[in-house]
């Protein structure tokens, strides 16, 4: 590489942190590189938190965090104050993760301004428009306006080009949460994190995240009783739940759950405190994406409290079981691991199919190689009074 390449890496929430956090380690060891880490603040706090994980610090802080902030806000405001951050630091790549309305936003923004966009985490589908909401169609648009496609497995990598994308801009790196995991595993091995007296007493952990929008109301309630159920079912086990902030969550959960003595709830976890609380569960029942990609890196039996997901890559490696929403469907799949040996150890014992840990360098010699693609930078307003932006066109 014959000149220093400047990639902005768009963060906003606590999963982009850490799925791109080893992207940024290893760009920055890279000479011909300079990593900008520029944060949204989408969800500030918890963006915070997670970065501070890896050491990490934004070299930009849009904070377009406000309360009771709705999508719209969050994508025109992530729209307006990256565009100045774009045309101020003229980065050559802008590097995008997964699927929350700052990717969106942040690979819209590049777009207009004529800057190739990598998005890591590239091809996922659930096939459900309003599920996950907005997740679905984030991702959609996310690979429609990218440059560069990082597909995390193979079948995501096949879904893209059957949906006609250019098999030059698609490759299949793995997927970097399993990096950042196996890095923070071996923090958290080194120097614990504090957990809750409550929380080392049980004997086997049932470890929750529920916080979906389409899980709000009966839905998640739901989801309690069957959690009530499991408990009071088996003497031995208790759950321990992180719980979102987010009232339309902590509401009901503190109501149907916050009174049975091995029932922990939790403030949201920093990042090394969930990763130590998935090393010592035993079982993990979620609606979270990014969990459904975690907890087989630790090979703990995984229940994903949805309809429809878009990583079915865990459920035909047998590592997860796709359970649904309804209450008796959770309780008996719950039972059924946490009282058959034999069940817990056929999930326990299957091969993670979300990466060996070497994503970030993949991503990172693509980065590297893929032709043309650097040149394509912001370059000075033809007419600034307009907002016009004299850029080359992509070449096919």
């Amino acid at each position: 590489m014959s000149s220093i390449v400047k990639v902005a890496v768009v963060v906003g929430t606590r999963p982009e942190a850490i799925k791109l956090a080893p992207l940024l380690r290893e760009l920055g060891r890279r000479p011909g590189f300079e990593p900008l880490l520029i944060s949204t603040g989408q969800h500030q706090e918890m963006l915070e938190q997670a970065l501070g994980a890896f050491g990490l610090r934004p070299d930009v802080d849009l904070r377009i965090m406000s309360r009771g902030q709705t999508l719209h806000d969050v994508t025109s405001r992530t729209l307006e104050r990256l565009r100045g951050a774009l045309h101020e630091h003229r980065p050559a790549w802008v590097v995008v993760q997964g699927d929350t309305t700052t990717a969106f936003a942040a690979a819209l923004a590049s777009f207009y301004d004529r800057i190739p966009v990598a998005h890591v985490e590239a091809g996922l589908r659930s096939g459900e428009r309003y599920s996950p909401y907005p997740e679905e169609i984030n991702r959609r648009l996310v690979d429609q306006l990218s440059h560069l496609l990082c597909a995390p497995t193979e079948p995501s990598r096949q879904l893209l080009l059957r949906e006609g994308f250019d098999p030059a801009s698609v490759f299949c790196t793995g997927n970097t949460v399993v990096d950042a995991l196996l890095w923070a595993r071996d923090i958290v091995r080194r120097n614990p994190p504090v957990l809750p007296a409550q929380v080392t007493a049980l004997r086997r952990i049932v470890l929750v995240t529920a916080h979906r929008r389409e899980s709000f109301g009966a839905t998640l309630e739901g989801m309690c009783r069957a959690m009530l159920r499991i408990v009071s079912a088996v003497p031995d086990a208790g759950i321990v739940y992180p719980v979102h902030l987010n009232p339309n969550v902590e509401g009901p959960v503190r109501r149907l759950l916050g009174d049975h003595p091995r029932i922990v709830l939790l403030e949201p976890a920093s990042y090394l405190q969930f990763v130590a609380l998935m090393d010592r569960a035993h079982l993990v029942l979620t609606d979270s994406g990014g969990v459904q990609e975690e907890a087989p890196t630790f090979g703990k039996p995984l229940l994903v409290m949805r309809d429809v997901t878009e990583r079915p890559e865990g459920i035909d490696a047998g590592v997860a079981r796709l359970v649904g929403t309804r209450e008796e469907r959770i309780f008996e799949e719950a039972m059924r691991l946490l009282e058959s040996p034999t069940a817990y150890a056929a999930m326990a014992g299957g091969q993670n199919p979300y990466g060996d840990g070497n994503a970030a360098r993949r991503i990172a010699d693509l980065l590297e190689n893929v032709p043309g693609a650097p040149s394509l930078g912001v370059v000075e307003p033809r007419d600034p009074a307009r907002g016009e932006v004299g850029v080359p066109e992509i070449a096919p």
